[in-house]
């Protein structure tokens, strides 16, 4: 068996790969900023996570069967990464986004000290360093897992087709 034969996992790697990449039109029409790096990031709409693992769940239930202990395995790993994906990563998130606006606050303290006061500031800019922020889309919200797990079923089955 070729690693091309292989429908499962090539099903769960076009699901990721493709919905890496929609997750750039979707942010377009959504109204928020678009960039390449957005294929390349964590989070977002759809989960590119749900996708995977429900794809790769898909593939294994149309090749194997739902009494396969492949498929046993995969809705367990499945599951996992689901849960992580808005659990865990999902509040990885959150801390971002308070991190960054901590960061923010002490950007405005330090150029509110400058201001003030010409000496003694160089102790203070050396405590805050501007290009530091944190990850702020690290998890999903469950909108974003529900539209991965049908983006993940809907590429399984259409990858099969070309089985």
């Amino acid at each position: 068996m070729t690693l091309f034969d292989n429908y499962p996992l090539i099903a769960a790697l076009c699901a990721i790969f493709i919905t890496q990449i929609i997750k750039i039109p979707v942010a377009f029409l959504l109204g928020r900023p678009t960039s390449f790096a957005l294929a390349t990031s964590t989070g977002g709409m759809p989960s590119s996570h749900s996708a995977g693992v429900t794809a790769l769940i898909t593939g294994l239930i149309i090749e194997q069967g739902y009494g396969s202990p492949l498929v046993a395995i995969a809705a367990t790993f499945g599951v996992i990464v689901i849960f992580d994906s808005m659990g865990v990563r999902r509040q990885s998130g959150e801390h971002g986004i308070l991190i960054n606006e901590l960061i923010a606050d002490f950007e405005n303290l330090r150029k509110t000290i400058i201001a003030i006061s010409q000496d003694g500031t160089k102790s203070v800019k050396e405590m805050i360093d501007e290009n530091r922020q944190s990850k702020e889309f690290l998890g999903h919200k469950p909108i974003e897992v529900f539209f991965g797990i049908l983006s993940g079923i809907l590429i399984a089955i259409l990858i099969s087709f070309l089985y």
